[in-house]
């Protein structure tokens, strides 16, 4: 069973940034390919990014070229840097984490297995 605990959510005003991190309870982190979702009041959930065992990630067009998705073998860590934040990114945002081969390429339609809890992200105008 692995467990996944976000942080660092928070309330920004509109083009402020925020850092949201991602620790996972597993011995074999490096085994996972891992993404970041969001869902909005109201809402269906959507993907935002994924990174996979190589770190070749993927993005949503929404946030291309604002937010960044990294990981942290050693620290069991996945990281989402949001910079140009935008009233519209406003959310509870989750990561989530799958098994995966080296050479797999995860997407946000990938059945991941395990969840967090998730971190709450309030942008201004």
């Amino acid at each position: 069973q692995v467990q996944l605990v976000e942080s660092g959510g928070g309330a920004v005003q509109s083009g402020g940034s925020l850092r949201l991190s991602c620790v996972a309870s597993v011995d074999t982190y490096n085994s996972y390919c891992m993404g970041w979702f969001r869902q909005a009041p109201g809402k269906e959930r959507e993907g935002v990014a994924t990174i996979d065992r190589l770190r070749r990630t993927t993005y949503a067009d929404a946030v291309k070229g604002r937010f960044t998705i990294s990981r942290d073998n050693a620290k069991n860590t996945l990281y989402l840097q949001m910079d140009s934040l935008k009233p519209e990114d406003t959310a509870m945002y989750y990561c989530a984490a799958v098994p995966c081969g080296l050479y797999y390429r995860v997407t946000t339609t990938t059945d991941y297995s395990y969840w967090g809890q998730g971190t709450q992200v309030t942008v201004s105008s």
